[in-house]
C-alpha cells in the first residue's frame, strides 16, 4: 500500500528552499499532496507581505513537479480533516513548527523537516524578487522573538546573527537555524540589506551609525535613543546615505493599535482631553537594573508615550517624573510621568520592580476609550459613555508577539523605495527620545528615606 505524506505552506515567491521542503517530503512515502494556503487564512494566522495570488503560488508549487495532487488550505483547524480524510500516513512540516503539530500525533506519523541551511542566504540571491535579507544584531530574548516571526513576512530572509560573544551567538544560530554566526559587524553587513539592532540600549547608537555607514537599512529595538539630539543626529544620517531607519515600537506598527488610533481620532468621544497609560512587569534582575541606560522610563517609557506622540503630539508643554528607586538601586524601578498640552494631559506609568493594571484609558469630552491590559498588544478596546448601555465593542487580530508587524511594515518601505513609514515617523521617534531624556533627567523620589 502506498504511503501518503502530506505539508503544507504559503510557497510565496516558490524558490530554492520551498523545493529541498517539498524532495525531502516526498522521501518520505509514495504519495505527496500539498496544500497551499489561501489568502483568507494567511491573513487570520498573521502571514504577512505575501507577494504571490494564490493561483500563482499553487503554480510554483506545479511547476516543480514533486506534487502528486494540491489542494488550498482555507481555515484553521483544517490538518486535522486532510489527515483523516485522505488516509495520510505522514505530516511533514518545517521544523520552524517544532511541537506545534504533535497534536496529530495520534493519527498520523509527525514529521518536522530541518531548514535547509545555505538555501535562503545563498542560493536564493540570483532569485531574490525582492526579498529583504535581514541580519540580526543580538542574541537575548527579544532578538530570539524576531526570527520565529520573521518567518510570517513574505519577502524577508533572516540568516545570519552577530553577538560580541561568539558562543552565544553561535547558541543562536543553531537554535534558530540560521546559515552563520558572524565573527563581526563587518562581516555580517556584507551579507544582508538591512539589520534588526536587538542589542542592550546603550550600543544602539553606535550600531545604527556603523549599519548607516555601510549603507544597511536598519531597524533598531526601542528605545533608538535616549537623547533627542542622537536620535534626530541618527535619522539625519539614514536620510542623506538613504536607508531606512525605523525604530522597533512593535504596538505602532499592529493593526488594534492603529485602529484604535483611527477610532479615537474620528470623533467618537468628542474632543480628546485626557490620555493614562501603563506597562509594568517585574523584572528581578539583569541588564535592565543596571546604570546608566537601565531602569524603568529607558525600558519601557517608549510604549506609555507612544499614544502621547501620536494623539497629542511631540512637544509636551511639561514633562514631571516621580520615581521610586530603592535603596541600593541603581535606577528606578517604577516611575509616574505626568504631561501636559496645550489640549491635553495626562499620565504615563512604567515599573520593573512594581505591578500594575497595563491598561490604557483615552478620556473626551463625549465618552472615553478603553483599552484592556496589555494594551500594547491590542486586539480589543471599547467606547464608552455617560450612558452606560451605550457601548462599542472593536475587536483586531493580534498575531503572536506581534513583531511580525514591524518586520513587514520595514520590509514594505524598503521595497518601496521610501526612507519612513507613516505608522512611526522619524519627528515621532525624535519626539519619544526627547520625553523619555526629559523624563529621565529629573530627581524626584518618593518613598526613600
Amino acid at each position: 500500500m502506498a504511503t501518503r505524506v502530506i505539508t503544507y505552506g504559503t510557497f510565496d515567491m516558490f524558490h530554492e528552499g520551498h523545493r529541498r521542503l517539498l524532495e525531502r517530503a516526498r522521501e518520505l512515502g509514495d504519495h505527496l499532496t500539498v496544500g497551499v494556503t489561501s489568502e483568507d487564512y494567511d491573513a487570520t494566522r498573521g502571514k504577512l507581505n505575501v507577494q504571490e495570488g494564490l493561483m500563482q503560488r499553487i503554480e510554483g508549487v506545479r511547476r516543480s513537479g514533486l506534487a502528486d495532487e494540491i489542494i488550498v488550505e482555507e481555515y484553521e483547524g483544517q490538518k486535522l480533516h486532510d489527515v483523516q480524510s485522505r488516509d495520510i500516513d505522514t505530516f511533514a512540516i518545517g521544523s520552524d513548527w517544532l511541537g506545534k503539530f504533535d497534536y496529530l500525533n495520534p493519527f498520523c506519523d509527525v514529521v518536522y523537516l530541518d531548514r535547509t541551511k545555505g538555501i535562503s542566504s545563498t542560493d536564493l540571491r540570483a532569485e531574490r524578487h525582492g526579498t529583504v535579507r535581514i541580519g540580526v544584531i543580538g542574541s537575548g530574548r527579544i532578538a530570539a522573538r524576531f526570527v520565529p516571526e520573521s518567518r510570517f513576512v513574505s519577502g524577508v530572509s533572516v540568516d545570519v546573527v552577530y553577538s560580541p560573544n561568539a558562543a552565544n551567538a553561535a547558541r543562536f544560530a543553531a537554535t534558530h537555524e540560521l546559515d552563520r554566526a558572524c565573527g563581526s559587524v563587518e562581516e555580517l553587513f556584507a551579507l544582508v540589506d538591512a539589520v534588526y539592532i536587538a542589542s542592550p540600549h546603550g550600543t544602539h547608537a553606535e550600531l545604527v551609525r556603523a549599519a548607516i555607514a555601510a549603507g544597511k537599512h536598519v531597524l533598531c529595538e526601542k528605545p533608538l535613543a535616549l537623547t533627542k539630539a542622537e536620535a534626530a543626529e541618527l535619522f539625519a544620517l539614514a536620510a542623506e546615505a538613504k536607508v531606512v531607519l525605523m525604530e522597533a515600537i512593535k504596538t505602532a506598527y499592529a493593526p488594534g493599535f492603529r485602529r484604535m488610533l483611527a477610532v479615537a481620532q474620528g470623533g467618537s468621544i468628542g474632543q480628546l482631553v485626557s490620555i493614562d497609560a501603563t506597562f509594568t512587569k517585574l523584572i528581578p534582575s539583569g541588564r535592565e537594573h543596571v546604570a546608566p541606560e537601565g531602569g524603568a522610563i529607558s525600558e519601557l517609557a517608549s510604549y506609555v508615550l507612544l499614544p502621547f506622540v501620536k494623539l497629542f503630539g511631540t512637544e509636551p508643554v511639561e514633562v514631571r517624573t516621580t520615581s521610586l528607586k530603592p535603596p541600593g538601586s541603581e535606577v528606578e524601578v517604577f516611575s509616574k510621568i505626568d504631561l501636559t498640552y496645550p489640549n491635553g494631559v495626562g499620565t504615563a506609568r512604567v515599573g520593573i520592580g512594581v505591578k500594575a493594571e497595563g491598561e490604557l484609558v483615552i478620556g473626551g469630552t463625549e465618552g472615553y476609550l478603553y483599552v484592556p491590559a496589555p494594551w500594547w498588544l491590542t486586539d480589543y478596546f471599547e467606547l464608552r459613555y455617560e450612558d452606560p448601555g451605550k457601548r462599542e465593542r472593536y475587536y483586531v487580530k493580534f498575531a503572536r508577539d506581534g513583531l511580525r508587524y514591524e518586520i513587514g511594515e520595514f520590509a514594505a518601505v524598503i521595497r518601496a523605495g521610501a526612507l519612513a513609514s507613516y505608522m512611526l515617523r522619524p519627528e515621532e521617534s525624535i519626539g519619544l527620545a526627547g520625553m523619555i531624556e526629559a523624563a529621565r533627567s529629573q530627581d524626584r523620589y518618593f518613598g526613600v528615606e
